[in-house]
């Protein structure tokens, strides 16, 4: 029977919006500057500088950032590209749209990144591309991946959405691919809103950036301090992806907040681990050794067999008994409709996974008394 909830309900995420960021966008709507402007150049610099790599550019979203990936990479029509299936749709919605063909393989049953054999059985000659995912904020093999690519002459793009300020072996996530991609939608781990950041070999970086402001030759910051606002050259048939200066001054507070707000997802997600491991049939994340986790999502797994609830009905009695809520990462894209046939072999590490995954809260803004509050409702429900 639903109890009575007497406290507010938990959300499963929210943004840590403070004066600093308030502060940012007030100056930039002063500045009377609100489009890709300085303060995205201030911005990608920041990011660039962190990283380590050669370019960044400041897009509307990571889709943005992965759709010019995959332009300025020269993936086309009758490209194969090797992706997970245990990700979001909008690596795969990119490649499709682009006319080449994602081909799903299976992840790793502890990090659930992409399985470096599994992507090196795909290969074919008509292979153009790997996009590795760093799911949750855990890195996948960067090394492995980058010898790969490498030995097969592919390109390396890292879906790092969920990873900006994790690491593996000393090296960034998103540093190592030849182009790599950043979410900063409303519930990643820092945020603008919407948003996003493409990274990685200058050449590419620059060609994407080309593309991303409708192929004009200059930026329109750039006219407004050297040339005319109508003095340009379209010289590609490009896009409208630039990120504006009212949303890259959010982004600029963010990403100085940022190393904080890894650690306290941290804390949080030690907290649980500690709290929850020993519960029959429910796993906590593996941290493998030498990486620092970005901790985007704090996944559970609950094994039907024998924990006490199956994962949908924790997510129900998580909500309806202790107002708590919960969210799935992810359904496997090749269950999609519109991928429906895109997979002709089992994806068996992908599909126990994500019939058992539940991302419980994990955020910076959370209270130690909330995550007590996760804690002590799933004893309860274990112990009912």
């Amino acid at each position: 029977m639903t109890q009575f909830i007497d406290t507010p309900p938990l959300p499963w995420n929210r943004p840590s919006i403070g004066a600093e960021e308030i502060a940012e966008v007030v100056d930039t709507l002063a500045s009377g500057w609100l489009t890709h402007g300085p303060k995205a150049t201030r911005f990608e610099q920041a990011v660039r500088d962190a990283l380590g790599v050669e370019d960044t550019f400041a897009v509307s979203s990571c889709t943005a950032a992965l759709h010019l990936a995959a332009l300025a990479a020269g993936i086309s029509p009758g490209d194969e590209v090797i992706t997970p299936s245990l990700t979001f749709c909008a690596a795969p919605n990119v490649l499709t749209q682009v006319g080449a063909r994602p081909v799903f393989v299976d992840v790793e049953p502890v990090t659930f990144n992409v399985c470096p054999k599994a992507a090196e059985a795909a290969i074919t000659d008509r292979t153009k591309a790997i996009v590795v995912m760093h799911y949750g904020g855990h890195p996948c093999d960067l090394r492995a991946f980058r010898k790969l690519a490498d030995e097969h002459g592919l390109l390396l793009i890292e879906d790092a959405a969920h990873a900006l300020h994790a690491s593996r072996d000393g090296q960034r996530a998103g540093s190592v691919g030849d182009l790599a991609v950043f979410s900063f939608y409303a519930n990643k781990v820092m945020t603008t809103g919407e948003g996003g950041m493409l990274a990685g070999r200058s050449e590419l970086v620059q060609r994407a950036r080309l593309l991303g402001r409708h192929g004009i030759d200059s930026s329109v910051w750039q006219r407004h301090g050297t040339r005319s606002t109508a003095d340009y050259e379209v010289v590609v048939p490009g896009l409208k992806y630039v990120m504006p200066d009212v949303t890259a001054a959010i982004g600029l507070q963010q990403f100085a907040k940022l190393p904080a707000f890894t650690a306290r997802r941290a804390e949080i997600a030690a907290t649980y681990t500690q709290a929850l491991t020993g519960l029959p049939g429910l796993a906590t994340p593996t941290v493998l050794p030498g990486v620092e986790h970005g901790w985007f999502l704090y996944s559970i797994f609950v094994d039907p067999d024998s924990a006490p609830l199956t994962r949908d009905e924790t997510a129900h009695r998580l909500l309806a008994d202790h107002g708590i809520a919960t969210s799935r990462h992810f359904k496997p894209v090749h269950t999609l409709q519109l991928y429906d046939g895109a997979v002709t072999h089992p994806l068996p590490v992908t599909e126990t996974a994500t019939a058992r995954q539940l991302s419980l809260p994990c955020y910076p803004s959370m209270t130690s008394q909330d995550v007590d509050r996760v804690v002590t409702a799933i004893h309860a429900l274990w112990n009912r």
